[in-house]
């Protein structure tokens, strides 16, 4: 078992990374659903909470069958973090992580997120603030370093310990880097073999396929995998991980009825969530990401998108599903969009 402070998980749990714009109820309702093991909330800016900007309450929702499940805040100010630290804390969120990974522009140009990684004093006062103002265990998902001259991670992990955090996610690229090239574990691995490193370590970056899951747990021996962009589109990829991990075969692909059951299960929880005219328009920016792999589906993809009603959209799904039984999806390597680029920010 892993566990960060009285949050009990699995042996080698599968994380689903915070991210913005993608990771609200109703898709971590389906990635639940699908094996992840401990999830987190879009990010929320700490000073959006405290003027109490709708966007940033909205995010704070979070509901018993996705426990356990953790709330993530952002920003450069420790009073700001502080006082945010306490608001989340009455929501009963599992967890609270702390934000210094995020590349975007209008964030770490800002000094927050992954800028923090340019003043190591500064990221450390800022945990210490979140830390003493809850009683949460508080985690933290940052990068490498700011460039590849200022890969700082190592000392940032043995001081954010020493202030109190009870986990760490790291993704293996600087803030420069954005998503570009390959992500690099060495340093993740180095950590998680650092003696006085006692905290969970959990390794994040490119993972998109059992076998690179199953090659980096061995290679790095890190605690759990956090995954992001693999699982938008394909949720799938957390139970056929531990399957994988567990015999050494891989799971069939998931089947049309498969794909328009959870097409059907994320549009009822956005619906549900939000409500139907929100709920039908935030649902469809996720369909070509599901029903990628289909042959002629123009058609019936410009309908899921103007379509206004649950009704009539469903009565696509029974037609697709009558069109398209028994198609077999090729398995082909999940493409990581690189989502960032347009990301909106409170």
């Amino acid at each position: 078992m892993v566990k960060i402070g009285p949050v009990t998980l699995p042996d080698f749990p599968l994380l689903l990374a915070p991210m913005e714009d993608v990771s609200d109820p109703p898709f971590r309702a389906v990635c639940k659903d699908k094996g992840a093991d401990l999830m987190y909330t879009e990010f929320i800016s700490s000073e959006g909470l405290i003027r109490d900007a709708i966007k940033s309450k909205k995010k704070l929702d979070i509901f018993d069958y996705e426990r356990p499940v953790g709330i993530q805040i952002f920003g450069g100010d420790e009073e700001s973090l502080g006082l945010a630290a306490k608001i989340v804390e009455v929501t009963q969120p599992d967890l609270l992580d702390i934000n210094f990974g995020c590349p975007v522009k209008k964030v770490a140009l800002k000094g927050a997120g992954a800028g923090v990684l340019r003043d190591i004093d500064l990221m450390v006062r800022l945990t210490k603030a979140v830390v003493q103002s809850t009683s949460l265990p508080v985690t933290v998902k940052t990068r490498l370093g700011w460039d590849d001259n200022n890969k700082n991670i190592e000392e940032v992990a043995e001081r954010l310990q020493d202030v109190g955090i009870k986990a760490l996610a790291i993704h293996g690229r600087t803030r420069v880097q954005m998503y570009k090239g390959e992500a690099d574990w060495t340093l993740i691995g180095k950590i998680k073999n650092n003696p006085r490193i006692t905290i969970p370590i959990f390794g994040n970056g490119d993972i998109d396929s059992p076998e690179k899951a199953l090659l980096y747990k061995n290679r790095y021996g890190v605690d759990g995998i956090m995954i992001g962009r693999a699982a938008i589109g394909y949720p799938w990829i957390f139970n056929e991980i531990k399957h994988f991990m567990k015999t050494g075969t891989h799971l069939p692909s998931p089947t049309i009825e498969d794909r328009l059951a959870v097409c059907r299960k994320h549009l009822r929880y956005s619906i549900e969530w939000k409500n139907p005219v929100v709920g039908i328009n935030e649902m469809r920016r996720h369909y070509a990401n599901y029903l990628k792999g289909l042959p002629n589906i123009k058609e019936y993809r410009n309908k899921l998108v103007t379509l206004k009603t649950e009704e009539e959209l469903c009565e696509v799904f029974d037609e697709m599903a009558r069109v398209y039984q028994g198609f077999t999806f090729e398995k082909t390597p999940i493409s990581l969009i690189n989502y960032h680029e347009n990301c909106p920010i409170d």
